[in-house]
């Protein structure tokens, strides 16, 4: 783990040899929300990746995103290698007209003995993987709770025993998201991976999605189509490869340094059809 890279990347260097406390925990996970982009664009790119922690930390490095296991993958390595006392868990994103479940389609991080005057337990609910909820860590206790335009809920799972449900706000893309009271390491994720940056039925193989969270609201991009939620919600096509690739560096940190001319015309070539079959009603 190079954390100085990884700490200069978030914009935060100073907190190399900072103590691990509730504040700095909090100005990590807010920094990498807001300059590390949820993003999947690699499965539409043709390079696969893998769950591995130290992966994806060099990927972020580089000036990519990802998607939970890669995001929360890198985090807890970096937290750890820092001094926080961080736990993986396995979850279950809910999405619409889905039963809840602990289906392992999502890395759940927690962190404790950080107590501070909101949260004297020092239980944090740390999850950089949501896409467009999460802006800063949770106390690890139910109740309702503000971040920025979102209202969201932490109770008890009834699906796993022992275990945490995150209800997002209803303006969010899925409802909500259980998980575990276990450790658990990254081979429990290795399956679900394969299956969700492979399988035709997979959210991301169907849609290229990238979101990025800030203290106002996100940004969100499926396929072509741009939109900000917040106080209110707005929505633009892209119709041109400048405008979407302009789109993902300006407003979503991501000038995508490390594709070639060549991959980044192609893509969008992809793009643009799978837009145009969704259009037509046809599948992508």
């Amino acid at each position: 783990m190079n954390s100085a890279a990884y700490l200069r990347r978030l914009g935060l260097p100073h907190l190399l040899d900072a103590p691990a406390t509730a504040e700095n925990l909090r100005a990590l996970h807010v920094a990498q929300v807001e300059r590390v982009s949820y993003e999947a664009l690699n499965i539409w790119l043709g390079r696969p990746t893998t769950v591995d922690p130290l992966e994806s930390a060099e990927r972020i490095i580089g000036g990519r995103g990802g998607y939970c296991y890669h995001l929360n993958g890198a985090f807890s390595a970096l937290a750890t290698a820092l001094g926080y006392d961080v736990t993986r868990h396995v979850g279950g994103v809910q999405t619409r007209d889905v039963e809840p479940g602990i289906t392992a389609n999502h890395l759940v991080l927690t962190a404790r003995g950080l107590p501070s005057d909101d949260n004297p337990g020092g239980e944090w609910l740390v999850d950089l993987g949501l896409g467009d909820a999460l802006h800063e860590p949770l106390p690890l206790v139910a109740g309702t709770y503000e971040q920025g335009p979102f209202t969201y809920g932490l109770r008890p799972s009834e699906v796993a025993p022992g275990g945490w449900r995150f209800e997002h706000d209803p303006a969010g893309s899925f409802i909500g998201m259980d998980f575990g009271q276990e450790p658990t390491d990254m081979s429990a994720f290795t399956d679900m991976h394969q299956h969700l940056t492979t399988s035709p039925t997979s959210g991301f193989v169907r849609v290229a999605v990238v979101q990025r969270r800030d203290a106002y609201g996100v940004d969100s991009l499926r396929g072509l189509r741009l939109s900000r939620i917040g106080h209110g919600a707005d929505s633009v096509t892209l119709s041109t490869e400048r405008d979407y690739y302009a789109a993902l560096a300006d407003i979503f940190l991501l000038p995508l340094d490390d594709v070639s001319a060549e991959e980044k015309e192609k893509l969008w070539r992809r793009l643009h059809d799978a837009h145009e079959a969704w259009l037509a009603g046809e599948p992508a």
